[in-house]
């Protein structure tokens, strides 16, 4: 079976990168160019982390039913804000119909 270059896998190709950024910047810049590296690997990780956790926080706050606790006047600004007619309508009227709004 013949090496064909361009079938290198992953690892191979880390340590290709490696040595060619010691053979470009020296051996001198590369525990700096590292750290900084793991800086900016860090950041990444940690603005991913807050995205998903938003994410999460809004997709809770949508499929989350009003709860019985929640006054009129809460109710009529959550179905306002749904762009929902409150008028003339119960307490639980508008519970069932916020429900049916985020269930749809």
């Amino acid at each position: 079976m013949m090496f064909n270059p361009l079938q290198i896998g992953g690892p191979e190709w880390l340590w290709i990168i490696l040595l060619g950024g010691i053979l470009l910047f020296g051996t001198n810049r590369a525990p700096e160019m590292a750290r900084s590296l793991g800086k900016v690997f860090g950041e990444f990780q940690k603005g991913r982390k807050e995205i998903e956790n938003e994410i999460l926080k809004q997709q809770e706050f949508v499929t989350q039913t009003p709860s019985k606790s929640l006054t009129k006047i809460e109710l009529q600004k959550s179905a306002a804000a749904l762009g929902m007619d409150t008028t003339s309508k119960s307490e639980e009227e508008i519970r069932i119909a916020i429900k049916r709004k985020l269930d749809s």
